[in-house]
Formats: C-alpha cells, structure tokens, sequence
C-alpha cells in the first residue's frame, strides 16, 4: 500500500544527554505543519587586506551554528475538526523545549519532520502570541514562533565536516543513472541497505527512481 498521502506531523524530541543518546524524555507534535520552515547560517571570515590596497582577501575562518525558525499554529476552537486544549499544548512545548532542572539547563533537541534532516539542536528564542480568548479568559488560538540553534556533540560535528557518516541522516537529489543501492554505497559504504532506505522512503520500485526527487538515507542503528 503506497502511504505516500499520509500526513505527518512535525516532532519535536527531547533529550537530556548532549550526544542525544538512549529515548526521548519527551516529545511536542505540531497541531498544524508549519508552512515555511527558515534554515539560516552564518559564515565568518579573516578579511586579509594589506597596506595601500583596494581588496580584502576574505580567508574562512569558521561556521557558525545555523538557526532553525518554525511558526506553530494552536486551534482550541474545533474548526480544524479536532479541539485541544490550548495552554496544555503551549505548556507541554514549553516543558520539552525549555529549562530542564534535572539537568540544570534546556533540554537537547531534535527537530525531526519527513525527510527532512534531522535537526539536532536547542532552543534559542521563543515567543507566544494569544489571538482568540472565551470570555472567561480561556485561550482559544495561539502562535508560538521559535528559533533553534545547531547543537552537536564533537563526534557529531566530526562526521557532519566529513559530510558522509552513516551515522547522520542525508538528503540527495536523484541524478541521472544513480541507483539506490550505489547511493547506499556513496553514504554507509555498504549498497546492501537499499532495501531499509526504500521502505523509509516509501519507493514501491527501487529500480525506477525518478530523476529530479529527493531520497534521505536515515543514520544507521547502532
């Protein structure tokens, strides 16, 4: 059966280990999918310039973490066919994204929706916006506007400067005479996988991948 019309709601994960191991303590899913997602990155630069010149040679310096900015829509009013309660939803995103005193700081992230990478980060910004109350003061509708920031730990950043660990999840663009399992091999080193990266990418004929679309290949399980 081809799932490919089904609806998945954006997660939101909690973890409380830096390198995002064992299970989520906790997890935020959207009411409604964000319908623009902001991904922004920030490069810095050495701006080598000598005496009595008229250019600057910009030598790389580093990357700076990049920020991840969501909007999420909050409908108490049941006119989307479902009725939640509006501040048990923004409490219950401010638990898994906020300041956990377990471990005396916010909680680590993972921003997790369809092929999306995975994000792996914490949470920068936030902000809650009222837009509709029952005369008794209930909330009915609230946006909440949030910006994560990148969060790895050093095995992490080491495998995403390699760009090609099977222990992150990667996107790539179908190209003219690739093959899943010889895009298995490009990214685990291994083309037996192609049979796991097509179930995760709900591809009925593996032997027909279309040229121009997109593929993600999941980390590998440890």
């Amino acid at each position: 059966m081809d799932n490919r019309g089904t609806l998945e709601k954006l997660k939101i994960q909690a973890y409380t280990k830096p390198d995002y191991s064992g299970t989520p303590i906790g997890e935020f899913v959207s009411f409604v999918n964000p319908n623009e997602i902001t991904l922004a990155y920030e490069m810095e630069y050495d701006s080598a310039q000598g005496s009595g010149t008229t250019n600057s040679r910009m030598n790389f310096k580093k990357m700076k973490p990049g920020d991840l900015s969501l909007t999420f829509f909050i409908d108490g009013t049941g006119a989307g066919g479902t009725v939640v309660d509006v501040q048990q939803k923004i409490e219950q995103f401010q638990t898994v994204t906020g300041y956990n005193g377990d471990i005396h700081r916010p909680n680590f992230l993972k921003v997790v929706w369809g092929t999306l990478q995975v994000k792996r980060c914490i949470l920068k910004t936030a902000s809650i916006v009222y837009k509709m109350f029952r005369p008794d003061g209930i909330p009915l509708r609230a946006v909440i506007t949030a910006t994560f920031t990148d969060n790895s730990d050093d095995q992490s950043r080491v495998a995403m400067a390699q760009d090609h660990s099977p222990d992150l999840t990667h996107v790539r663009m179908v190209k003219a005479g690739n093959t899943l399992p010889g895009m298995c091999y490009e990214i685990y080193g291994d083309p037996g996988y192609f049979m796991d990266v097509a179930k995760a990418n709900r591809i009925d004929d593996f032997r027909r991948l279309k040229t121009g679309t997109t593929v993600f290949f999941p980390p590998l399980e440890k």
